[in-house]
């Protein structure tokens, strides 16, 4: 048992790699890992011949399963939280190697693959996997599989291009807006707003029950600053796809801002406070 701990942690990075770029969740790799290491303890390892491939084909499946299960998508940025769900015996150096390797909008991109898709890419185009052992996971050809890498390539190499500039200069603006609406801080929040900014709030976000219109820069600084407690409890998220803010209550999303740009400022800012919108949205928490 001891031997065969010891050739299972030499390969738990490798896994541990493969299932954070299937599911995009450090806490859902973790557990996949786990999985995979109970499936190898009630199997006979003395009949596997490449427990490298044995076990990279094991947490595949039980990645796929995850995707083919979840009712809403939800990526997860692989730092703090990878470090406190992480085994002891996980390298910190490696899981910043990973986090690095991995970036926010690679994940989104990959998030829009069917799990077909993303299993073919991730294996074979970021682990090298043959298509002939791909197949029997997918239950597809090693020709239909190669189709479908060669589809999902294609859809990431459209997207991240475009996307990664986009997702790190947006955060970065939504983040000092953030740190400014928690000081107060109005002169910097009138740095980060275009002059003609809009601001829209639905009936729910407001203790007036009744929807907010505020046009103009100053207008909507001195919005932003008297909420400051507000912006305390708030997060930065992916709304839809683009750098927004949630607050959450009691874990759950009770406030969303969604943020629109002009000339890299904050051009329109819509927040959702209506619990049927709230549910539509597709929100992914990156801090």
């Amino acid at each position: 048992m001891d031997r065969l701990t010891e050739r299972f942690e030499e390969h738990r990075t490798r896994l541990r790699a493969v299932a954070y770029r299937m599911l995009g969740s450090a806490s859902e790799a973790e557990d996949a890992v786990q999985e995979t290491w109970l499936r190898l303890d009630r199997a006979d390892a003395g009949e596997i011949e490449n427990l490298g491939g044995w076990l990279t084909t094991v947490v595949a499946r039980v990645c796929l399963n995850v995707l083919r299960s979840r009712d809403h998508r939800r990526e997860e940025p692989l730092d703090d939280q990878l470090a406190e769900s992480a085994d002891s015996s996980a390298d910190p150096a490696a899981d910043a190697v990973l986090a690095e390797s991995v970036g926010l909008a690679m994940l989104v991109v990959l998030d829009t693959l069917a799990p077909a898709e993303r299993l073919a890419f991730v294996l074979h185009d970021m682990f090298a996997v043959p298509f002939d052992e791909i197949a029997p996971l997918i239950d597809r050809t090693p020709a239909a599989a190669r189709q479908l890498a060669s589809r999902a390539r294609r859809r990431v190499q459209g997207r991240s291009v475009a996307t990664e500039p986009d997702v790190a200069r947006r955060r970065q603006v939504v983040d000092a807006y953030l740190a400014a609406a928690r000081g107060g801080d109005f002169d910097a929040l009138l740095q980060l707003l275009h002059p003609d900014v809009v601001l829209h709030a639905d009936k729910a976000a407001g203790p007036s029950r009744a929807p907010i219109f505020l046009r103009g820069a100053d207008t909507v600084a001195r919005g932003a600053a008297a909420a400051s407690v507000r912006a305390a409890v708030t997060q930065l998220a992916l709304v839809n796809g683009g750098i927004g803010l949630v607050m959450a209550d009691e874990g759950r999303p009770s406030v969303v801002l969604a943020f629109a740009f002009v000339d890299g400022k904050i051009s329109e800012i819509d927040v959702i406070a209506d619990r049927e919108r709230l549910q539509g949205l597709d929100l992914v928490m990156v801090d």
